[in-house]
């Protein structure tokens, strides 16, 4: 089998000052050479969503396509989506490595290109969640997904190691005026609020990835060089202020370590939850 890529040209003239500068977020460092470690998380989701062969898969803020190979690798028909070229272009190169048939395409979470009731599932795994606009993002997945579909989501909790992660960055560099908190996704509340009016069922589970390096120094420099939201805050911050950002996460990453002297090994909650739409 090969991979097919198709790419639409998204069209960026109405986007918000906040969605230009999210979107430079996650074109900044490059997420792909961590988001691999997370490909458990992709398999986990498309086995709790019940991905079977030969249904139609949407992969939303797909990165370098963690839920779309999972998707694909249970033979479904998966379309990949991201607004960050390069890592579709990471996600294709990995489906072309394996001989999966998976259609990738630049799109805009907020405003999906593609017909009401399309997919007979959509999943997300930590894309979405980092949204500018979170209620036109859930009406989207709501709108793409057929009567009786699933949606599929992991997204980080706030008590989580990486909203604590998260919280030192915002602590440091306050976030944009407007912006509301990625983090909210992790939470069930929040979901209800997003999907209670078309959800025929809800169902929640708190798991953990493992995150798993060489030292606490090795897993600051991997995040500084190549994860959007902390490499463009070392960028921001000066020499002083850099230094105490990498202090803070240093004291937090030796404080969550389980791994003793010899490793790094941090438990990282997330929240899965599945959709099925009424």
């Amino acid at each position: 089998m090969t991979t097919a890529t198709l790419e639409t040209p998204l069209d960026q003239r109405h986007w918000s000052p906040l969605k230009q500068r999210q979107q430079a977020t996650w074109a900044s460092g490059d997420y792909a050479v961590l988001g691999v470690t997370l490909q458990i998380v992709g398999e986990s989701l498309a086995e709790a969503a019940d991905i079977r062969a030969g249904e139609r898969v949407l992969d939303v803020a797909a990165g370098n396509g963690n839920a779309t190979l999972a998707a694909a690798r249970r033979f479904a028909r998966v379309t990949s989506t991201d607004y960050v070229p390069k890592l579709l272009e990471r996600g294709a190169a990995r489906a072309q490595a394996e001989g999966l048939q998976i259609d990738f395409r630049l799109a805009d979470a907020e405003a999906l290109p593609f017909a009401d009731a399309s997919f007979d599932a959509a999943l997300s795994t930590f894309g979405v969640m980092f949204v500018a606009d979170p209620a036109a993002a859930a009406a989207e997945l709501r709108r793409v997904v057929r009567p009786g579909g699933r949606i599929g989501l992991a997204c980080w909790t706030p008590a989580g190691f990486i909203g604590e992660v998260l919280g030192l960055v915002g602590k440091h560099l306050p976030p944009p005026a407007g912006a509301s908190s990625p983090l909210a996704w992790g939470t069930e509340s929040r979901l209800v609020e997003l999907f209670g009016p078309v959800a025929a069922d809800m169902r929640s589970q708190r798991r953990e990835f493992v995150f798993r390096y060489l030292t606490p120094e090795h897993w600051l420099q991997v995040f500084r060089d190549f994860y959007g939201p902390v490499h463009k805050a070392f960028a921001a911050l000066d020499g002083a202020a850099g230094e105490r950002l990498a202090q803070d996460i240093l004291a937090l990453l030796r404080r969550r370590n389980r791994g003793g002297d010899g490793a790094l090994v941090i438990p990282a909650e997330y929240l899965e939850t599945v959709i099925t739409r009424s």
